[in-house]
């Protein structure tokens, strides 16, 4: 039977439960099953714990409001079930192949470190779909590989090795709320790390951060304090010297290709 790496999914949420549903529900289709799936409960009054936990997923709690508050809590709390960290949103509904191709590129490739892909908005018009998936998700993802080096790790739709993580979770300003968690990690990361962005990866997410003006500004915003917070780190020319260096595996797990395994009923 072949060897296969232990992938775990994390899910921060906070009230979120109506969303958080059919997002679980998508996991639970996968072609190849997650063997755990882990929903960070970030200080919600709904019935976000009552939703994750009728599905069988882990719960954990986090009191501190805020993205990275809530994705590093369940990363840490990761890292002792899995090989790799796949990471979704309460509003992410996972095509039915997602874990699977994720699982097929980092068995394939022992330098890969971070898997990314894009996004398929779902529930806006379609200028709005087109300008999240083109302009916004699209746009950075081009912007940010240009000044760092590496592509822009998306924050519903990614994937990275847990030697990763533990390589940057003391680096990274997880305890800011205040700021992209996703564009931080992405500046923490090096070359080396092997992070790739794979186009055909894609993820339907909700377009609600576009459903007004404010709320748009208000996540554009947030680039310049995302960046404040780790400069001169997130400089491409201190990597330089970083993606000419080592290139050994970033984990001593390699595997053969796996074969799809349908989730328990």
């Amino acid at each position: 039977m072949p060897l296969q790496p232990r992938v775990t999914v994390v899910i921060p949420c906070r009230n979120d439960a109506d969303f958080l549903e059919p997002c679980l529900t998508a996991l639970r289709a996968q072609t190849h099953a997650p063997d755990r799936i882990l929903v960070v409960d970030n200080a919600s009054t709904d019935a976000t714990a009552d939703v994750a936990r009728r599905f069988g997923a882990d719960v954990v709690t986090e009191s501190m409001v805020g993205i990275w508050p809530a994705a590093a809590r369940g990363y840490d709390e990761a890292m002792d079930s899995a090989e790799i960290i796949a990471r979704v949103d309460a509003d992410s509904r996972p095509h039915p192949d997602w874990i699977a191709r994720i699982v097929r590129a980092f068995v394939h490739d022992p330098h890969l470190g971070v898997l990314t892909g894009g996004a398929e908005f779902y529930d806006g018009g379609r200028l709005t779909n087109y300008f999240g998936s083109h302009w916004y998700i699209g746009g950075g993802t081009y912007w940010v590989e240009k000044i760092t080096g590496v592509p822009l790790v998306f924050g519903s739709n990614f994937a990275m090795r847990t030697a990763v993580w533990a390589r940057v979770r003391d680096r990274v300003d997880r305890t800011n709320p205040d700021i992209h968690d996703d564009l931080d990690l992405t500046i923490r990361l090096r070359p080396s790390d092997g992070v790739r962005y794979d186009p055909a990866l894609r993820m339907p997410v909700s377009a609600r951060p576009f459903a007004t003006p404010a709320a748009l500004g208000q996540r554009l915003y947030k680039v310049i304090p995302t960046f404040a917070v780790s400069w001169p780190e997130g400089a491409r020319w201190l990597r330089q010297d970083d993606a000419a260096g080592d290139r050994s595996p970033v984990t001593g797990w390699e595997g053969d290709e796996p074969e799809p395994r349908a989730q328990d009923a």
